[in-house]
């Protein structure tokens, strides 16, 4: 009988929303214009894009569905969701494919296979590499996880995420943090600051730190411009690391200290150290992709740059190295599973699915359900907030692209790219706004998308990881929504703030 329930209660979802998306079907006229704009952008080398105007905005709902999943479930029905994770990612992406689908036939096939061969399957095979590569690496020796070893740890952490992007750096240190804090009671506050520090705004001050950064460098934003991004990084990882070490000092002085073994010093060594090489080809193929350009190919209708595939490749072939080139007992050592880079894969191949709607009406500007946004960005301080809080729940990247050309064409329409870009970076003041410069529009979006996809587990692709991680390694971190209302509502929101008020 619950299962029959069940079913019914699909099949009605998939009904309701198959009649939300014909009844908020664009017009025949409008369709037409769609239609053009779809033709004009094929005619000049680019792919039919979905018209997100078509789209409702109650078409996120599956979207919310999968994020409500992810932060309930595991709180009031752990077993439930331990055993049955990749069921309910399944299960929300389908709610969304299957009417969409339905509505739009071909042009929703396409928008499906173009999210997953371009956005999810590369993301999965960078991060994938990412994980295999550094769980070769071991650092042996005795580490205390003392405030200030921990802080240490936190600023290199931060220093290397910009260098070899903050995924990288997560996947390095976390587990050094992990073993150097294992004897101790209180830690889970250490690892919401490594999501902070690591695996977001230590990526602020290149393109490789960051996916949004190395978007803005290919549209043109030089390679060291965002070192622009220097003062507010530092800013925000001084106050940071000054609430950490004060925060941690005082958990420290509540841990029993018997449970240290201080009849082991043991030297510092790096076991597994040729990794470091299969890393830096991976960062190499990332840089590669951008900056070589090797024509396209079709993958199942879906233009694929020759480069971008290479990289993948390259990618996947360190990853083999490494697993071929590492002793087993580093991995051992280091607790190495795959149950981290699964649960990933399952909840974000559901995400992936269900953020379509989303991310094709943000495409859509002020022509999308999502237009008051889009109109209300005047101020640097208000781009900052707004690519921001997209951030936190969206993909980082796609948003930043989006206030970016909104900055553009809000200065220099029909400009060309190259010479709206080479204006939008200068520090030119405004005639008009008080003093406000061109450049302060970039470097507000700029932060916006990086500094805040540490407010929330999915705003950035390592956070989810490192959770995923630590919890394996029995540390019982905060829920969806416990991270947001302990940790980075009251810390971070109210950084951001000073951040504001000091920089915007």
């Amino acid at each position: 009988m619950r299962k029959l329930i069940t079913i019914l209660c699909v099949f009605g979802m998939f009904f309701w929303l198959s009649n939300v998306f014909a009844a908020n079907d664009l017009p025949a006229g409008q369709q037409m214009v769609a239609s053009q704009h779809e033709q004009h952008a094929a005619s000049h080398g680019g792919e039919q894009s979905f018209d997100g105007s078509r789209l409702p905005l109650w078409s996120v709902l599956p979207f919310v569905g999968i994020l409500l999943s992810i932060a309930l479930f595991p709180l009031f029905a752990p077993h439930f969701w331990h055993h049955h994770y990749p069921k309910v990612s399944l299960f929300w992406a389908l709610v969304f494919a299957v009417p969409f689908l339905i509505v739009y036939k071909g042009a929703a096939w396409h928008e499906i296979l173009h999210i997953y061969i371009i956005d999810y399957i590369p993301f999965i095979i960078l991060l994938g590499g990412l994980f295999t590569v550094a769980g070769g690496i071991h650092v042996r020796g005795t580490l205390r996880g003392t405030p200030m070893v921990n802080s240490v740890l936190l600023l290199i952490g931060t220093v290397i995420a910009s260098w070899v992007g903050t995924t990288g750096a997560a996947m390095v240190l976390i587990r050094p943090m992990l073993r150097s804090n294992a004897w101790r009671k209180y830690k889970v506050h250490t690892i919401v600051f490594f999501i902070f520090l690591v695996c977001n705004i230590g990526g602020s001050l290149t393109p490789l730190g960051d996916p949004p950064l190395f978007l803005g460098f290919l549209h043109g934003v030089p390679f060291f411009w965002t070192f622009k991004l220097l003062p507010l990084m530092g800013f925000v990882v001084v106050i940071l690391m000054a609430i950490y070490y004060m925060l941690d000092l005082y958990y420290y002085k509540k841990e029993d200290h018997t449970k240290i073994d201080n009849t082991v010093k043991e030297p510092l060594k790096i076991e597994g150290a040729h990794n470091f090489l299969f890393l830096a080809g991976i960062v190499g193929a990332v840089l590669f992709s951008g900056l070589v350009h090797l024509g396209e190919v079709s993958v199942l209708g879906i233009h694929q740059g020759i480069a971008n595939l290479i990289k993948d490749g390259t990618i996947i072939l360190m990853a083999i190295l490494s697993m071929v080139t590492t002793k087993k007992e580093y991995r051992e050592a280091n607790e190495f599973t795959w149950e981290p880079i699964k649960e990933v894969a399952y909840l974000f191949a559901g995400i992936f699915m269900t953020i379509i709607p989303a991310l094709a009406i943000l495409r859509a500007g002020e022509h999308g359900a999502l237009s008051f946004l889009i109109r209300t960005a005047e101020k640097p301080a208000q781009y900052f907030w707004l690519t921001g809080v997209l951030s936190s729940f969206l993909d980082n990247a796609p948003t930043y692209l989006t206030y970016f050309n909104t900055a553009l064409g809000k200065f220099f329409p029909g400009q060309p790219e190259a010479t709206a870009v080479a204006q939008l970076i200068t520090d030119t003041v405004i005639p008009g706004m008080g003093g406000i410069r061109y450049s302060d529009y970039l470097l507000a979006i700029s932060a916006g998308a990086v500094f805040m996809g540490a407010n929330t587990y999915i705003g950035n692709a390592p956070n989810f990881m490192v959770r995923s991680i630590a919890e394996e390694a029995g540390i019982p971190m905060p829920s969806f929504f416990g991270y947001m209302f302990k940790y980075s509502i009251p810390i971070l929101i109210v950084i951001f703030i000073l951040v504001t008020v000091v920089f915007f």
